[in-house]
């Protein structure tokens, strides 16, 4: 594919936090203590708390959505190769937190997925679909305590020689150390991506309503701009990208799998964010 001079490509790109690969559902009463021990699902009147792994409902749920880069937080270990097999996409992964033990972890979250919760450990992962291809991994870490927190970078070409660089970030959750851990985020995916083309994206655990000044200083520093919305904490940031359709949440329905019962299960406790963008 020759590249013309001022031609545009869609790149259509989604984040979500997988939750370690578990269901999250809204209907109040369905999580308690004792089925978490037991590994025994729940009913209720809409929704089903199903207690076993889901990496087939994920893998299908991913695989049917439109996207050419999807940047995934807290994903089981073992589920890159699946998840790529199933989107047709090639992939790379950073482990994060808590994976001393990573085999006997994995195998307990493949049998009790809730028990083990974000103890499981998980991964960053970045999946890439044709005609995009992965050129460039680099992990950086970005925090050794009180938990330790990295990130994922790729760079990915198409064949007419444009290339996105891509930052996926999970940040910390307690007080200030979601802005610490974006910002050295930031600079580090600027200092892999010092000219074109960026997106840092994931669970930033940031809300612009809460943290105007955070994201201030992003746009300021980095020309990092594309929050998703005044109470997100899921978000594409990007630069030197047209915005073709801004970041937005999907709705719940997207992430329900009905089972033969009738009853849903929800995967994850967050929306994927979608956005699409023109690349030159």
């Amino acid at each position: 594919m020759a590249r013309h001079r001022g031609s545009v490509v869609r790149l259509h790109v989604l984040t979500w936090n997988l939750f370690h690969g578990r269901d999250h559902p809204p209907e109040p009463g369905l999580d308690d203590v004792a089925s978490r021990l037991l590994g025994q699902e729940v009913l209720g009147a809409r929704y089903a708390q199903v207690r076993r792994s889901l990496e087939e409902e994920f893998a299908a749920t991913l695989a049917a959505e439109r996207w050419h880069v999807a940047l995934l937080q807290e994903a089981p270990l073992g589920w890159l190769r699946p998840l790529c097999r199933r989107a047709r996409a090639s992939g790379a992964s950073a482990r994060t937190a808590r994976n001393e033990g990573a085999v006997l972890r994995a195998w307990l979250a493949a049998r009790r997925p809730d028990l083990l919760g974000s103890w499981e450990g998980g991964s960053n992962q970045v999946l890439v679909r044709a005609p995009w291809r992965i050129m460039e991994v680099r992990r950086m870490t970005l925090r050794w305590v009180p938990e330790r927190r990295r990130m994922l970078l790729v760079r990915i070409a198409d064949p007419a020689g444009r290339s996105v660089a891509v930052a996926c970030l999970h940040a910390s959750v307690s007080d200030h150390e979601p802005e610490r851990d974006v910002s050295s985020a930031a600079a580090a995916a600027a200092a892999f991506a010092p000219a074109g083309p960026l997106i840092l994206g994931g669970d930033l655990n940031l809300r612009p309503r809460v943290c105007p000044g955070a994201f201030a200083r992003l746009r300021e520093r980095h020309r990092l701009t594309g929050e998703t919305g005044p109470e997100a904490i899921d978000h594409l940031l990007h630069r030197e990208l047209e915005v073709l359709a801004a970041a937005r949440e999907m709705p719940p329905s997207w992430r329900e799998v009905e089972r033969p019962d009738g009853r849903l299960v929800r995967l994850s406790d967050h929306a994927p964010v979608v956005a699409r963008f023109g690349v030159r």
